[in-house]
């Protein structure tokens, strides 16, 4: 378009007919051309993704939510090599979970910050437990690097810096609108 309108350009509906026109090999070779303009920039390894363009797949991000599956992914880990566990915590974690839901709530926030402080807790027992149960070789080859993500997910705090926000990628960072500082020292100095 070369001037501004307020119509849409086209309805969505015909964009995805579009697609299904092309068809796979289709859309593979546009995706070929769209890569070959932008040449060696194509090829780096780190790709920032702007989430107002394209969404990622991670859901919003609370500790509590990382918690249950970090321990739920233990119990699988537990579960895939035939480690008999003293407790896997599943009734006590589905509790915890409700207990959770309304943590905003005035009169509900302490009870969620003791829930996920015992999520916390149960998530470190069963790291510990396949700790000292998991084969040595296999802790070192496989679970080691996942392992020491868990620890830093459950010590990291709300106000901390360089949190991880989701577990299959950790290197995403949220990116938050905040005032300008200026207009923060100007509001400091009235005060």
């Amino acid at each position: 378009m070369k001037e501004f309108q307020q119509k849409l350009p086209c309805h969505s509906t015909e964009l995805v007919h579009f697609r299904k026109r092309l068809g796979v090999p289709g859309m593979e070779r546009i995706f070929q051309m769209s890569v070959g303009l932008h040449g060696e920039s194509a090829l780096e390894d780190v790709v920032h993704v702007d989430t107002t363009v394209q969404e990622k797949n991670i859901t919003y991000p609370t500790d509590s939510k990382l918690a249950i599956k970090i321990i739920n992914r233990l119990n699988k880990i537990a579960k895939s090599h035939g480690i008999s566990q003293r407790r896997t915590f599943i009734k006590q974690v589905k509790s915890l979970r409700l207990d959770i839901r309304h943590y905003r709530h005035v009169k509900k926030r302490a009870k969620a910050k003791r829930a996920l402080k015992r999520l916390r807790t149960i998530a470190g027992v069963l790291m510990r437990e396949l700790r000292r149960k998991l084969p040595q070789c296999c802790l070192f080859e496989h679970y080691q690097k996942d392992f020491l993500l868990y620890e830093r997910v459950l010590k990291q705090k709300i106000k901390d810096t360089h949190k991880i926000y989701s577990l299959h990628e950790p290197q995403v960072y949220c990116i938050g609108k905040e005032k300008t500082t200026n207009n923060m020292n100007t509001a400091a100095r009235h005060r």
